[in-house]
């Protein structure tokens, strides 16, 4: 029998490490103390918020129903890359010194 959503493994796993990737991102600027002075941090704040519903979507797909686990995947996916998305906006910006 085949994988019933084969997607949303991927997705929590991918998901679940941007999420701590995105939380020490934010732990290190508040230690070092330039979250006041920059938009950095509430760029990542966005993003982490997108991968923790992400996260949550797609473990409650593996966990139900067949009909409803494609529907909630579906959503998961696009959240995912609308965080993915925001993770990259914040370094394309941050690289091209138009956020410090």
């Amino acid at each position: 029998m085949a994988e019933e959503n084969p997607k949303s493994p991927h997705i929590l796993n991918a998901s679940s490490n941007l999420l701590g990737l995105c939380f020490v991102v934010l732990t290190s600027l508040k230690l070092l103390r330039v979250s006041q002075r920059t938009l950095i941090d509430e760029f990542t704040s966005g993003a982490t918020l997108l991968f923790m519903a992400s996260c949550i979507l797609s473990f409650l797909s593996i966990r139900g129903s067949l009909k409803r686990s494609q529907h909630l995947e579906n959503v998961a996916d696009i959240i995912f890359l609308c965080g993915l998305g925001l993770l990259f906006l914040t370094a394309l910006l941050f690289s091209l010194n138009v956020i410090s």
